[in-house]
Formats: C-alpha cells, structure tokens, sequence
C-alpha cells in the first residue's frame, strides 16, 4: 500500500510541474498525429504507412541482433527515405494543412449559421431538380460539394464561376454541346464555385468495368477528400453519389435529396441540460410528481 501511496504522490507531483505551455504542446501534437492518422488511414497512403512501419521494425531487430550489414543499409535508407517519404506524401501533407488552416468562424454566428444553412438547402433543392431532369435526358452530370478539405488544387483547373446553386444554370453547364459539360461543377459554402474542373480517376481496380470516365473521376473525389460527389451516367441517366470512395448508385431524386441533406447539411446541436440549483422544496415536488406519475 505504501508503494502504492508512494507512487501516487511522486506522480501528483510531477503533473503539478507540468505548465500551461506543456499542455498546449501535447493538445497540438495530439491533434496533429490524430489528423495524420486518419488521413493515411482513408487514403492510398495507408499501404506506403504499413510499409514504413515493417521498416522501422525491420530496423530495430537488425540493431538488437547485431545484423550490422542490414543496419547499416537501413540506416543509410533511413538518411534518404524521409525525403522519399515527403515526395510521395506530398498530396495528403497538402491536405492535412489545408484542413488544419480551415476556418469555422462561422459556426461561432448563429446568424452566419442560419444564412449558410439557408443557402445549402437551395443548392440542395436546385441540385435535386437538374439532376431529376438531366437524368430523364441522359446527360452527364459531375458535381462535388466541397467539405472540410479545400478543393483549390482542382479548382485551378476550372474556370471560376461562384454563382448561386440553379437548376437552369447546371443544366446549361451540362449541356452536351457546353464548352464546361466535360468537367465537374464544385460547389462551395453552397455556391457554385467553379466548373470544368479536372478530377483526379480513382486508382481502386475492383470497381464495376460498365463504369465510365465520369464516375471513376467522381470515385476518385471521395477517395482524395470528404466531398459528396453527385454522379447522373449520361449512359444510363442513373443517379450515383460518391462519398468517401463508396458508390450508392441508382438513387431516386427523392433519395438524392435525403442523403445530400444528411451530408452537407449542418448537424443540429443537441440541447444539454443545463445545472439547475433546486430548492429543498422544489426537490421534492418533483419527487412527488414523479411518484404520482408512476402509479
């Protein structure tokens, strides 16, 4: 028990040296590896992360079993490898600080909050009717709404439009004869931002083969980001939606307009309850209301 007090106390006493800064410093870096983290483990750099770590590993038992001709090969490999790696890592590290520099000031606003949240669902709505019409005509659609991660890199590729979200718009934009119909439309904070944009083509081989250009590039999307990739087969006229590197084909408008609402539109924040200081009168008749409700 005196170990166990002993132990208690040298680490109270510890932690109570720990300063603010220190605190800080281990918050930020938390972050920073939790973000690292779940960028490798959503994109095509989760293999090249296991390779790095049978490496390390493989680097540590050649140095506990005196291997020294492989730890000096791996060591050297090390010296280089880091650089490799930043090469190779070079779109997700692009990714993390783009959504680490992300702002959200303007979930601060609730006024700011509503007016998006206004402006999201009639880009939804707008969304919902062109898709409606052009898979009816069979003609090829490709929108991305933009999320958390920035868009840029694709959108230098567009042309700039930043408009407002209308039926009437995408359906010229789409248009088969249209200089943009080609590329993709993104849109962000529900307005139509760019158009024509190049997408980058999903490297997955265990996709469907009838599947086009079209959906491969919207696949590919959600693979490199968390946008919502709407997809109308100018084949087929089929409704898809992308997200996250899964496919959901052949959706209705009705059901379109379900997921696109649960996707991008801003979750509500549950009510808590708040602490309430109860008078010793007030306890008890909410006991006693309680009681008679039971029986």
């Amino acid at each position: 028990m005196e170990v166990v007090t002993t132990f208690l106390e040298g680490a109270l006493r510890y932690i109570g040296t720990i300063a603010i800064s220190d605190w800080l410093d281990i918050a930020l870096m938390a972050y920073l590896l939790y973000q690292a983290l779940k960028l490798v483990g959503r994109s095509r750099a989760a293999s090249l992360g296991r390779g790095v770590v049978v490496f390390l590993i493989a680097l540590a038992l050649s140095d506990v079993l005196h291997l020294n001709s492989i730890n000096f090969i791996l060591k050297n490999i090390l010296t280089w490898g880091v650089l490799g790696l930043i090469i190779l890592f070079q779109p997700e590290l692009r990714r993390l600080f783009s959504q680490v520099g992300s702002s959200k000031l303007a979930s601060f606003n609730p006024f700011a909050r509503a007016q998006q949240k206004s402006v999201i669902e009639t880009a939804i709505a707008q969304t919902v009717d062109a898709c409606a019409d052009m898979s009816d005509s069979h003609t090829g659609v490709l929108m991305v709404f933009e999320r958390e991660t920035n868009l840029d890199e694709w959108t230098r590729s567009g042309t700039i439009v930043d408009a407002q979200v209308s039926s009437q718009l995408l359906k010229n934009i789409f248009f088969v004869k249209a200089a943009l119909h080609d590329g993709a439309v993104i849109v962000r904070n529900g307005r139509m931002y760019a158009a024509g944009c190049i997408l980058p083509l999903t490297h997955n081989v265990n996709i469907s083969p009838d599947l086009g250009t079209r959906h491969r590039a919207g696949i590919g999307m959600s693979e490199n980001s968390d946008a919502v990739v709407v997809i109308v087969s100018e084949e087929t006229g089929a409704i898809s939606v992308a997200i996250r590197g899964m496919l959901k084909r052949h959706l209705t408008p009705a059901t379109l307009e379900t997921l696109l609402k649960n996707e991008l539109m801003p979750k509500e924040e549950e009510p808590q309850e708040r602490f309430r200081l109860r008078l010793p009168w007030q306890h008890r008749e909410e006991k006693e209301a309680g009681n008679d409700a039971n029986v």
